[in-house]
């Protein structure tokens, strides 16, 4: 990765990630653009009020929720990670791994997050009745050899 103002930007925002919590959300302004723009499998927002909330939400349904970066590749104003997300909700422990595209400003701040990852692989499987289901219509469409 090369050093310069990207790897530097990116670098912060994943100390910060990796140590988010409830209070530390409320620095998301040193790191955020006014009106970046976020969007993963279940949400589709612009700006840090509405990137805040899906944070505090996700700090509201789950118990110890934790980023962890796995591996990350900075270019001109631009950056892509692969992270693990571990978590608990509904007295089980989960893991999802995913990726992430992010942009940033000339002042190194996101201005587009982008978050990649398979619903119904990571989650939707994991779950008692939609698992088994899900498990179904995989098993129902995968390709034989």
């Amino acid at each position: 990765m090369s050093a310069g103002p990207t790897h530097a930007a990116l670098e912060r925002l994943i100390a910060w990630y990796e140590t988010l919590t409830p209070e530390t959300l409320e620095r998301i302004d040193a790191y955020y653009a006014r009106d970046a723009r976020f969007k993963d499998p279940f949400n589709d927002v612009s700006g840090r009020t509405a990137i805040r909330r899906v944070f505090a939400h996700m700090f509201a349904s789950t118990e110890a929720p934790r980023f962890r970066i796995e591996s990350r590749v900075a270019g001109e104003r631009e950056a892509f990670v692969t992270w693990a997300f571990r978590f608990r909700a509904m007295r089980r422990d989960f893991e999802i791994l995913g990726a992430t595209h992010l942009r940033f400003d000339a002042s190194g701040n996101v201005i587009m997050h982008r978050d990649y990852w398979d619903a119904a692989e990571e989650l939707y499987a994991k779950l008692p009745m939609v698992g088994a289901l899900t498990r179904l219509l995989g098993r129902r469409f995968a390709a034989r050899g």
